[in-house]
């Protein structure tokens, strides 16, 4: 093998497990793959930039607009009011959920599409008195199943499909030819959800039922009106640095002071409220000027339209994951104070400071208005969640967007346009009838997935010039025994196995000029290694971290790690059993 081979092998085996183990994204992993590659002459300029050309690519982000522009008119919201409704029993309740939520995948990228459903699953299982852990993980599965059926289901399709084009023009596919497999595997996984998933859940509590009661997490004090500390800052009443607890808000002749900043004065009979532990009460008590507060009902029950509480799902790209709250200035950075963090469906006790913050950890934030829709495309939270007061989208609009991602799946449909042309005017239609905002579109494209798409074009055509690829090919066959049966399911294994560890885009994309290798060396159809590609990267059932909607889900819904290998193991062998075997009928060796 030549010396540019090994290295291109080398950079892209060491790639997979600094995606999976270290905190750097795969954006950034990638880049800098790509960089050492070309500064080590294994590929040129043109490879190294070829992702940023792709048609997949671009279609990609114009379908990101599209969704935005659904989001923001609130299309979801529309169809979530209408299919919820009051089920009669768990089966009915799981039947209303993973069903429209299959069907909504399989045309929006389903990242979105369960960030919006969580909240309102949230509140309808409260409503059903049915436990929530009962509803997201099946959630986040059924939207995973549904991004099968179509091309434009979920980016990887639409990547591998450009890269296919770009191999093999002749054998482009239409956006429904996917449904012949996909259908099934998403018909066989909801039945599978519905009927066989509730049975292998424990009993689990989430988030909401940790943070219920804010009398366990919060102490309320009132400043004397004679004492010491009227007129004081916060800073100068020694409010600020406490070693036990942190003031979040004042309450004050029936408003409130959110997210209190230590410049702020205090008055006679202000009402202050603390997060942290009951241990924290005694540090309270040795301060002159504050007694306990008698107020039956809890500061945060109240409504105040100065002031939100939101429950954030905390990122694995998050810039706090491993630093204590206190040490990373949390609420400098992001304007909002800490409440509570619930782990595990457990409320983290101790000292809230010295919390170290992990992936898939629920924060329940005190926050001003501005921080839902300053933070809600921010990398370090998957997912931001009104706990009160929430707002609805205005609907005006919502027919308009759905009726113009009709008219781009019609016209890709029928033939009209190509799927990037389709979706480009749909996007260009999105942002002229104002159903999305050039701000909304913007925070609505996914850059770490669209980087991460186009940087894996560059570790793809290193494999493929330097002859990686080839040899890597040769080693398959050897393995398979030249039977294409062996390769295809030895391919569908290793890209399903990829894909729990990294991202699915990084896993299709990188492997994908060895399958193609292997099969034109084998000398058939690569379109069913093509298909068994696209398949086994959606197959992220297996862990949280393996996919995005797993981890949005994982926080809320309390689960354990065990609780995605307990469902999702035989998730993942029913559709890799369905899928191989109609994968071949569909489009033969």
């Amino acid at each position: 093998m030549p010396l540019d081979a090994w290295l291109a092998s080398i950079v892209v085996i060491a790639v997979f497990p600094l995606m999976a183990f270290s905190r750097l994204g795969p954006d950034i992993v990638l880049l800098g793959a790509v960089i050492l590659l070309l500064t080590l002459g294994v590929i040129d300029p043109a490879q190294a930039l070829g992702g940023f050309s792709s048609t997949g690519l671009f279609t990609v982000a114009f379908m990101y607009v599209l969704v935005a522009s659904i989001r923001e008119t609130g299309g979801i919201d529309l169809i979530i009011r209408h299919v919820l409704g009051r089920p009669r029993g768990e089966g009915g309740a799981l039947t209303r959920l993973v069903v429209p939520v299959a069907a909504l995948s399989a045309f929006l990228n389903n990242t979105p599409v369960v960030a919006t459903y969580i909240p309102a699953v949230l509140s309808w299982s409260r409503r059903l008195q049915l436990p929530a852990h009962r509803l997201l993980m099946p959630l986040s599965f059924a939207s995973i199943l549904g991004g099968t059926i179509t091309l434009i289901g979920t980016s990887t399709n639409l990547v591998v499909h450009g890269l296919l084009v770009e191999r093999y023009p002749e054998l482009a596919m239409r956006l429904f030819d996917l449904a012949w497999v996909g259908l099934p595997v998403a018909v066989v996984g909801t039945l599978y959800l519905v009927l066989v998933a509730p049975h292998l859940l424990p009993q689990r509590r989430g988030a909401a039922s940790a943070f219920e009661n804010p009398r366990e997490y919060t102490i309320e004090m009132e400043v004397d009106p004679t004492g010491p500390l009227v007129d004081r800052t916060v800073e100068e009443a020694g409010l600020r640095h406490l070693q036990e607890l942190f003031l979040v808000e004042i309450e004050r002749d029936g408003n409130v002071v959110s997210v209190v900043g230590p410049g702020e004065r205090l008055k006679g009979r202000d009402r202050l409220v603390f997060a942290g532990t009951s241990d924290g009460a005694v540090e309270l008590q040795q301060i002159r000027g504050l007694v306990p507060s008698h107020h039956g009902e809890s500061s945060l029950e109240k409504e105040f339209k100065e002031r939100r509480l939101v429950e954030a799902v905390v990122s694995d790209q998050c810039q706090f994951v491993g630093k204590r709250i206190r040490d990373g200035h949390f609420r400098t950075l992001y304007g909002a104070a800490v409440l509570a963090v619930c782990r595990g469906g457990e409320r983290v006790a101790g000292n809230l400071g010295q919390v170290r913050l992990q992936p898939a950890d629920v924060l329940l934030l005190e926050a001003r208005p501005p921080f839902i829709e300053r933070h809600r495309q921010s990398r370090d939270f998957l997912l931001i969640s009104q706990v009160n007061g929430q707002a609805r989208p205005n609907h005006e609009k919502a027919w308009l967007a759905w009726s113009i991602l009709v008219g781009v799946v019609a016209l890709a449909t029928f033939g009209v346009m190509s799927m990037l042309n389709a979706a480009m005017l749909g996007a260009v239609l999105a942002l002229a009838t104002g159903c999305c905002s050039v701000g909304a579109a913007k925070r609505g494209l996914d850059t770490q997935v669209l980087l991460t798409i186009a940087a894996s074009f560059g570790l793809g055509a290193a494999l493929e010039s330097s002859g990686a690829a080839a040899t890597l090919a040769g080693l398959a066959l050897g393995l398979a025994d030249g039977n294409p049966w062996l390769l295809l399911i030895g391919t569908y294994l290793l890209v399903a196995m990829l894909t729990e560890l990294v991202t699915n885009n990084a896993a299709a994309v990188i492997t994908f000029p060895v399958v193609m290798a292997s099969a034109e060396s084998l000398g058939v159809n690569p379109m069913p290694f093509v298909v068994a590609v696209m398949f086994a990267a959606s197959a992220s059932f297996l862990t949280p971290i393996g996919y995005q909607t797993n981890l949005m889900v994982h926080g809320p819904g309390g689960y354990r790690f065990s609780d995605f290998l307990r469902v999702g193991g035989l998730l993942n062998v029913l559709t890799a059993v369905v899928a191989l075997v109609l994968i071949p009928l569909v489009w033969p060796f």
